[in-house]
């Protein structure tokens, strides 16, 4: 499993600033519910912030990847939220975030969420993508991006 298979491409949201955790959460959610093409990102939300409660999900180098396993999905994606200013997010380096990738797994799917976020991990540990995705200039080029992570790893 690799991201590029993950991250929807109409989940990808190059957005202006937020001012908190709490609201890049919420851009999370308001994206996850655009995939799903639900008006109400409120349980999307509430999942996100019953996870985070449990402690932050900032990995460090600027990056979190906050996740929620939900019972009223049947597919595994993910969401890709590139912020113009990092929000403090408690990570576990201390540094404000600016790349937030928001995993969604249906609850059932208790070791491809597990083997999901271990790709996403190991994908944004790269310091090569995280600057790239910081300079791509559409979700175009984001998308661009992902595939061509994945097209080099299969080689």
């Amino acid at each position: 499993m690799e991201i590029g298979d993950l991250v929807a491409r109409d989940g990808i949201v190059l957005r202006g600033s937020v001012s908190s955790r709490r609201q890049a959460l919420q851009a999370v959610a308001d994206a996850a519910a655009q995939v799903l093409g639900r008006a109400d990102p409120a349980p999307l939300m509430d999942a996100l912030m019953e996870r985070e409660a449990l402690g932050s999900t900032g990995i460090g180098s600027g990056v979190a990847v906050p996740h929620a396993r939900l019972k009223d999905i049947d597919r595994m994606f993910a969401v890709l939220i590139r912020l113009d200013t990092p929000v403090a997010f408690d990570a576990v380096d201390d540094r404000p975030v600016d790349l937030i990738l928001g995993l969604f797994a249906p609850e059932s799917d208790g070791a491809g969420h597990l083997r999901a976020l271990a790709a996403a991990s190991r994908a944004l540990r790269s310091p090569d993508l995280r600057q790239r995705l910081r300079a791509a200039d559409s979700r175009d080029a984001v998308e661009a991006l992902l595939v061509r992570r994945l097209e080099s790893t299969a080689a």
